[in-house]
């Protein structure tokens, strides 16, 4: 079928490089002669019919902007048969041929609900959790990472200067890459992560080691769903005295914000046209991904049914090195 509008809209939690996406997205399909319609506020926004016209000039400016112009919202109606319903309604008055759909684990089940009503649509994997599989990259994963690094480092300065512990919980609901990799990358002394989380009795005892080996600090980086309460962390090891004065930072949904990297954007780039080239070649029922240095589609039937783990490898690695 030959598309002479396209739609795209994004999904769920934003994350730093989703504007470049759609950038990519709005251009490429212009540069094939067609029209592209920006749909607001994620199912929420189709099921109620908000949309715009995207032209050329209309995602100029928003390479550089972290989250996404075009608004994201959650959308439970849209889980209903009757929610996609109306959505798949909403796109067949608009004259829109093929969806664009931009976001994470959650909106991904979103195109395999729409491709199952018969829509060309293709997915892209934007999620700062790297939980979605079928990518070994999504969209913000790497601008979020420098994010930590940097706050992580900026701690590790003070923490210093006062002989202290930190204990700093990243995002990353039920997934701990966020975690694992800023644990690696800024050489935490221990790393709590719900895929494998360290005995609550040997945590006191590593950093109380850490001390005596004359460090001057103590970093600590736990997953927001790990089971362990912060609070109740820091007051056990105040209460074990283990060398450290012990402090908490819950960084929250600055991780989400920020321009995006260079390698989000490019990510992003290369993403965005891949998604249009596809349908454009008949294409649906995929969702982009990165394979090394190759963009490869995969089919959404596959990601939906799977979720992407972290390496568990990394936490022996930033034990080992932790010294």
């Amino acid at each position: 079928m030959k598309i002479a509008r396209l739609g795209v809209l994004t999904s769920g939690g934003d994350a730093p490089g989703i504007n470049p996406c759609i950038r990519a997205v709005v251009r490429t399909a212009l540069f094939n002669n067609v029209e592209v319609v920006g749909i607001q506020e994620g199912f929420d926004g189709l099921i109620r019919g908000e949309m715009i016209p995207l032209r050329a000039r209309d995602v100029g400016g928003i390479l550089q902007r972290g989250g996404t112009f075009l608004r994201t919202a959650r959308c439970p109606e849209f889980e209903t048969k009757k929610g996609q319903r109306q959505a798949i309604r909403e796109l067949n008055e608009a004259s829109i041929d093929a969806l664009v759909v931009i976001g994470g684990d959650g909106s991904m089940r979103g195109v395999h609900a729409l491709a199952e009503h018969g829509l060309q649509i293709v997915g892209v994997p934007a999620s700062i959790d790297n939980d979605v599989w079928g990518t070994d990259m999504s969209l913000g994963v790497d601008t979020a990472l420098n994010t930590l690094k940097d706050a992580v480092d900026k701690l590790r300065d003070t923490a210093s200067s006062h002989q202290r512990a930190f204990l700093v919980v990243t995002m990353g609901r039920n997934c701990g890459y966020l975690a694992l990799i800023t644990g690696v990358i800024c050489g935490a002394e221990i790393i709590i992560i719900p895929e494998r989380e360290i005995p609550l009795e040997e945590i006191a005892p590593k950093i109380e080691a850490a001390y005596e080996r004359g460090k001057t600090h103590a970093i600590i980086v736990m997953a927001e769903g790990a089971s362990y309460d912060p609070a109740a962390v820091a007051k056990m090891l105040e209460e074990q005295d283990v060398g450290f004065e012990t402090r908490v930072t819950i960084l929250g949904h600055i991780v989400r914000g920020g321009s995006p990297s260079a390698f989000d954007r490019i990510l992003a780039t290369r993403f965005g046209v891949k998604a249009v080239e596809a349908l454009l070649e008949g294409r649906t029922a995929v969702m982009t991904g990165l394979r090394g240095r190759e963009i490869v589609l995969r089919p959404i039937e596959k990601v939906v049914s799977r979720s992407r783990k972290p390496n568990l490898e990394f936490l022996d690695i930033a034990y080992m090195l932790s010294r």
